[in-house]
């Protein structure tokens, strides 16, 4: 080690006083990483470990710092490069040596898919989280874990924990959106969240300098106002004393940091990676850096400890990952029987509860007990009630508080409950997805506004790729119980992007319910579910629907998922629809019963789960059947509704399945365009007389 070198060492050292007991467990963490994707490699090369496996090596001062600086209740999110991550923290975390054996074998049973696995062998290398002790998972979406960790601070501070939440990613992260977003957002809530670059200099073979004009990813905190700090990522004494720092700002309620440690991958981006990218000379100046032997040098030059000792706590290291391989390759792989356990957490429903509504619905139908809401009423009323019985409840979107509340009327619910739990956040649709998903895995029930249907897309890969997947990903060992309210449809003339009926993107993913209220009672009832489900839910409300009222019980009641309402029975034609159309079902309905044909119209109100007995079970009776939404005719809810039917009843059919959709336009602006875009009650009335010919 030269001198300059071991002047920035000492400097560290003498400043922090570790114990020498810290300084071989740092060494040893280091140690195992490096042996651990070292090995990976091979078994990667010997088709042992199956897919893409971006590997750590060179990097592991990074997470042993990090992580030293941090408690045992405090949280971390990873990366797709981050199994030094995952084992820092894991390590950190499991006294005893029988028990650090266990998690390194975890570890490496993932990798190579088996049942034994943190993840029960479902995530792999890209997606490895152990959830109930802190480590909140990795993602294969460049940045995708960033929100995710603002969020899980935003749970933090609304309970008023003494706790803090790293968030690390790479240099290519950012460049995303969800970095800017995340960042602006916890800065302004003041959030309990250290933001950790590993700047590696390569976004997959991309130089970092031919990806931006500025090459210190740290001074993008100056834009934020926060602190940015730029450390040596090589040298593990480094990295703790600026995330020591920064943490502790964080306790003292000062907000978030964000600390850019200078590092290099020896590995290329994934094993398929050559490298071509990189010279030989410039690997060797960053081998010449390297983390552990720098850590070593250290050690035996100021006294610490021999090289004797040195060397066995490196043998012990090869001597541990060996013992992993042979206890992963050993391992069995997941039954496939077992390949759909997990996607959703258990209902928490009974057949009591479904009953239970179902006369309840029979009552209000009647007039028992009943009061008139509005449907934007009777959402405010699910909101205030839950809010009330369950502190975790929480508000946040756009234009929702103090100087708006127009959406869904919730700005009462600012004025009854308060800013911190009906939370006005910036116009950033992918963060306010993803906090409320790393809010909800960090023990809140969040209620996420997004204004239109329409701008969901925009927080899609955090509703689909974390929130959606994160629980089967991660072996069922994690919730996420969150909901996100938005409304779609058209009827008041302001065109495409603001008019659309999207539900159908939504149900194409697994891991997240959608529900679609067509009534002021279903709206409650299902909101009220909604949040206290353990799963995410897209609640799809219809712009042209708050204003509608209808009877709403005096009791308080929930309506459990995936049961649908007959709104009108009948004989001779099984009509299926939902949200607005529902009401258009319902005026054919009533307009050919005036000629004698009798129309049987199903809610399903929730699209999924969804209530596929009572569907078929009225197709039976009827032998026709005709579905109605506001969708796009393309990929429509209806065709794979009609699949269904096809699979379980076609024998039952006595004529060609009918469906009413919007036409395959863009929503136009222009009234006399949008009527023609858009079931109307003529339409559905041509498409029953159609099937009863």
């Amino acid at each position: 080690m030269d001198q300059k070198r071991f002047a920035e060492f000492r400097d560290q050292y003498q400043e922090q006083e570790p114990s020498k007991a810290e300084m071989l467990t740092w060494l040893r963490q280091m140690w195992e990483i490096r042996i651990f994707e070292d090995t990976v490699y091979d078994l990667l090369g010997q088709n042992k470990i199956k897919g893409a496996s971006h590997l750590y090596a060179g990097q592991e001062a990074v997470a042993v710092g990090a992580v030293s600086a941090i408690r045992d209740d405090d949280l971390i999110t990873s990366t797709h490069r981050g199994h030094g991550h995952c084992h820092a923290r894991g390590d950190s975390l499991t006294p005893g040596v029988e028990a650090k054996q266990e998690h390194l074998n975890k570890m490496m049973a993932e990798l190579c898919g088996r049942s034994t696995g943190y993840c029960k062998g479902r995530g792999g290398s890209m997606h490895i989280a152990d959830v109930e002790r802190g480590n909140l998972g990795a993602t294969g979406i460049v940045g995708g874990n960033i929100p995710v960790a603002t969020g899980a601070a935003i749970a933090i501070q609304m309970r008023k924990e003494d706790r803090v939440v790293l968030c690390f990613f790479g240099d290519g992260a950012s460049n995303t959106g969800n970095f800017h977003e995340a960042l602006n957002l916890a800065s302004t809530w003041c959030l309990p969240v250290v933001y950790i670059v590993e700047n590696n200099l390569y976004g997959m073979s991309v130089p970092f300098r031919c990806a931006s004009a500025k090459l210190d990813i740290a001074d993008r905190a100056c834009a934020y106002g926060i602190p940015g700090q730029v450390v040596d990522g090589m040298n593990v004494l480094a990295v703790r004393a600026a995330i020591s720092e920064a943490v502790e700002r964080a306790r003292r309620g000062e907000g978030p940091s964000l600390i850019e440690c200078k590092t290099y991958r020896y590995y290329g981006h994934s094993r398929s990676d050559p490298r071509a990218y990189r010279t030989k000379e410039e690997e060797a100046d960053w081998h010449a850096k390297d983390s552990i032997e720098a850590l070593r040098d250290f050690m035996v030059e100021a006294g610490i400890a021999t090289r004797e000792e040195l060397d066995a706590v490196e043998s012990a290291a090869e001597k541990a990952i060996g013992a992993s391989v042979d206890f992963a390759l050993g391992s069995p792989f997941p039954a496939p029987e077992e390949v759909e356990q997990d996607v959703y957490a258990p209902s928490i429903f009974t057949a009591a509860d479904i009953e239970k509504e179902r006369q309840l619905r029979g009552r209000v139908r009647k007039g028992e007990k009943v009061r008139e809401v509005t449907y934007g009423q009777a959402l405010v009323e699910a909101m205030r009630e839950e809010m009330k019985r369950d502190e975790r409840v929480f508000i946040m979107g756009e234009d929702v508080g103090l100087y708006g509340g127009a959406y869904g009327a919730t700005k009462g619910l600012f004025n009854e409950f308060g800013p911190e739990r009906v939370r006005d956040t910036p116009i950033s649709e992918a963060t306010i997805a993803g906090s409320a998903v790393g809010a909800a895995m960090a023990g809140m029930r969040p209620v996420a506004e997004i204004m239109y249907v329409d701008f969901t897309p925009l927080a899609m890969d955090q509703l689909a790729n974390q929130g959606a997947k994160n629980r089967y990903m991660f072996g069922g060992k994690t919730m996420v119980p969150l909901v996100v309210r938005t409304e779609g449809g058209a009827g008041r003339s302001i065109a495409a992007h603001h008019s659309q009926s999207l539900e159908a993107l939504w149900l194409h993913f697994p891991g997240i319910y959608v529900a679609m209220p067509a009534t002021p009672y279903d709206a409650k009832g299902l909101l009220k579910a909604a949040i206290r489900d353990n799963n995410p839910v897209m609640f799809i409300e219809h712009k042209m629907l708050y204003n509608q009222k209808g009877p709403v019980p005096e009791e308080d009641y929930v309506i459990p998922f995936g049961v649908a309402d007959i709104k009108r029975e009948g004989t001779d034609v099984t009509v299926v629809a939902y949200s607005r159309m529902v009401y258009r079902a319902l005026e054919a309905a009533e307009a050919l019963a005036k000629e004698g044909i009798s129309v049987e119209v199903i809610d399903p109100r929730t699209l999924k789960p969804l209530d596929l007995d009572t569907i078929v079970q009225s197709v039976k009776k009827t032998g026709r059947i005709v579905g109605v939404s506001e969708g796009y005719k393309t990929g429509n809810f209806v065709s794979e509704l009609f699949t269904l039917i096809n699979e379980v009843a076609f024998d039952w059919l006595d004529a060609p399945m009918a469906r009413v959709t919007a036409l395959d336009v863009p929503v136009p602006m222009a009234e006399t365009l949008e009527d023609v875009a858009v079931p109307t009650t003529a339409s559905i009335i041509a498409a029953i007389r159609q099937v009863l010919r």
